[in-house]
């Protein structure tokens, strides 16, 4: 044991702190030697805080003149870091354990774009327990001179540097001998992270927004409702009665400032039942959005009655028609065509016979997730898959029974994401959308053998990169010569004549898309790669993705998706949190894992994916966002069914690399499993 006075002589410029039974000794410093003050990204600046733990056995005779962070002064939220630091130091049982807090200071004064980008910017990094912002929604800052401290301003009953500071990390606990590494480590992170202007000169304001349709449940939204509260935007919500949201003492009440209830059925009344709705609401509207596909044209329509922000209803109206769509591409439109019901396909036939080029895709010219989409391969199976596709919104409000027919294009199947604004692209993201049951499919398979439905997304894609920059150019001229200027795209296309195609990885055998010096058409094997387009998506991708662009590159769609329906007010922020992290690429390799259902019947198993990682508890460390659909007591549609559903999806991250991604993601696929009731 140590003598008992040799802490109090070794003290120096280290500050004793206690919080409920935890002592520690507080040092600014670089882990090293000496202190130091990060003065990058240029609006911020930076200070470390190293706690070590005083071990029992070495506590002085002599009481300590310890600052207990549990008196009522240091109540504040910005104490909440030194204070989970403590805690963390009285767990530890090394003998060298040190903490650190690295606090964050304005480097300059203005208005901060949203209050929580600390949390969002920082989710993922390895190093990090907790990142914490101090501020509320609409804050401004003033800039905080850059100094370093003396340790006697520590000691003022205030803390007074902590006060001044609007948020920090708290790092996962290491040694004294790794804190230089660490440190540098960290340094590389905040370049990354933070390098993008989150500090305004636009005075933020509060802005009210009507969103109409209130998605499904809050687990399938949460994202969205985070991202209204975090940029200070006041959600009415506008759907059915008997909504989750509708209930004023409900759980999530809390997350709206009304629920409006509304006949949200796609008919001829639909917008101005929302345009008698915000006239009759009784505080100032700002906006109207929805990320509901059927309902973009008819929210804008509400718009444009009410003069508020929006692209045109007519984009929106031709974007939501597939064969509007495609009569507007100048490639690819000659070798298509419609029907406005299968009555008419005779005609057709008696026209183009002999000159189809057969596998053929058919599909309902209104419609989603690929519902109702079929691959044919002769002329009867033409005749029924167009008959089931014109008869799938035959009954519905919004009735069609309009059908397009175009090439199968065996090329790889990509998403493409954009921010755009006033033409320009702000932000892009490009997806591998791994081959589904359909593509494979052969003529001898039924058409309730295969479909569509995606089975496999991988984040960033593999495409080699003059063909992403051909999708990248030619996806914005399709969205611009629909008659969008700016907003949140989500595009599905294919690359025609692609030098990839997914094949067996030689060191794993897992299918993988793969670049070769011979094209995926090879009757066209000298024509260069081009762009064949599937639909424009007026809105962001699908929960599930909009989520991995989000812990990827830190780009948050439905933010961004809220600050368009503000129109110009919105616009400083559109470009702000338009930055992905400043780094080559995402910060991992995604595989957003679809897992579907491989029998019907009633669901016994609580949570399949909870179970799952349960069983394999070194999965949640690489399972980073996951949802199941199908809980005990839901009804499992199997793959017979017609309805596209899946029992669950799980987006496994890796930061090693595509292959690697893809063994976890077989392992999960090979390991998943539930019980239907009765088995």
């Amino acid at each position: 044991m140590g003598h008992p006075n040799h802490l109090e002589t070794t003290l120096g410029d280290k500050l004793p702190l206690s919080f409920q039974g935890g002592l520690a000794l507080l040092e600014i410093r670089d882990g090293i030697k000496s202190p130091r003050v990060h003065r990058s990204p240029p609006q911020l600046w930076a200070l470390d805080l190293i706690l070590t733990p005083i071990p029992e056995e070495s506590l002085p005779k002599t009481p300590l003149n310890v600052i207990d962070l549990s008196e009522e002064s240091f109540g504040s939220i910005k104490f909440e870091l030194l204070r989970n630091g403590l805690k963390a130091a009285r767990r530890s049982v090394a003998k060298d354990t040190a903490i650190i807090i690295r606090l964050f200071f304005p480097a300059e004064s203005g208005y901060v774009a949203r209050c929580d980008f600390l949390e969002r910017r920082f989710e993922g990094c390895e190093a990090v327990e907790v990142a914490k912002s101090f501020l509320p929604p609409l804050s401004s800052v003033l800039a905080v001179p850059q100094i370093l401290p003396s340790m006697s301003s520590l000691k003022t009953s205030s803390v007074s540097i902590v006060s001044q500071a609007f948020g920090g990390v708290l790092l996962k606990p290491t040694t004294s001998h790794e804190l230089g590494s660490i440190l540098q480590e960290l340094d590389r992170e905040m370049e990354n992270r933070l390098s993008f202007p989150w500090i305004l000169q636009q005075q933020v304001k509060r802005r009210r927004v009507f969103w109409v349709q209130g998605r499904e449940d809050f687990e399938s939204s949460r994202r969205a409702y985070e991202a209204a509260w975090a940029l200070g935007i006041t959600l009415v919500v506008l759907d059915h009665p008997g909504h989750w949201l509708e209930d004023d003492r409900g759980p999530h009440a809390h997350l709206r400032e009304a629920f409006v209830p509304t006949n949200i059925d796609i008919d001829d009344g639909f917008a101005q039942r929302i345009v008698n709705a915000v006239q009759n609401y009784p505080h100032p509207v700002d906006g109207i959005t929805t990320i509901s596909d059927v309902r973009l044209a008819g929210v804008a329509k509400a718009c444009e009655i009410l003069g508020l922000p929006t692209s045109p209803s007519a984009a929106y109206s031709i974007a939501g028609d597939k064969a509007a769509t495609r009569n507007l591409e100048p490639k690819g439109s000659d070798d298509s065509f419609a029907v406005n019901s299968s009555a008419d396909l005779d005609a057709v036939l008696a026209h183009r016979r002999g000159k189809l080029v057969y596998p053929l895709i058919v599909k309902p010219c209104t419609g989603w997730n690929s519902d109702c989409v079929s691959k044919v391969h002769d002329e009867a199976s033409l005749c029924a898959a167009v008959a089931r596709a014109s008869a799938r919104h035959a009954n519905s409000p919004n009735r069609s029974t309009s059908v397009v027919v175009e090439p199968y294009i065996d090329g790889p199947e990509v998403d493409a994401n954009f921010v755009i604004l006033n033409g320009e692209i702000l932000f892009f993201d490009i997806t591998d959308d791994f081959p589904s049951t359909a593509d494979s499919s052969s003529s001898n398979e039924t058409e309730n053998d295969a479909n569509f439905m995606e089975t496999l997304m991988v984040v960033p894609s593999g495409l080699p990169l003059n063909e992403k920059e051909m999708m990248r150019e030619c996806l914005r001229q399709s969205i611009l010569r629909q008659g969008f200027e700016s907003g949140v795209f989500h595009c599905e296309a294919r690359v025609r004549h692609s030098t990839a195609r997914y094949a067996p990885r030689d060191d794993n055998g897992l299918l993988d898309l793969q670049v070769s010096s011979v094209t995926c058409e090879t009757k066209n094997a000298t024509a260069e790669p081009s762009c064949y387009l599937h639909e424009v998506n007026a809105r962001p991708p699908g929960y599930l993705n909009t989520v991995g662009v989000l812990l990827a590159y830190g780009v948050d769609y439905y933010a961004i998706r809220l600050l368009f329906s503000l129109g110009s007010a919105g616009e400083e922020r559109v470009r702000a949190l338009s930055h992905p992290f400043k780094g080559d690429g995402p910060q991992y390799t995604l595989g957003v894992t679809i897992l579907p259902a491989r029998r019907s019947g009633v669901m016994d198993t609580e949570d399949a994916v909870e179970e799952l990682m349960d069983r394999h508890p070194w999965l949640r460390d690489c399972i980073i966002d996951h949802k199941t659909c199908k809980k005990r007591g839901d009804v499992v549609q199997g793959p017979e069914s017609a309805e596209l559903w899946w029992v669950a999806y799980a987006t496994v991250a890796s930061r090693m690399g595509r292959k690697d991604c893809l063994e976890k993601v077989q392992f999960v696929k090979d390991h998943f499993s539930y019980k239907l009731i009765g088995e």
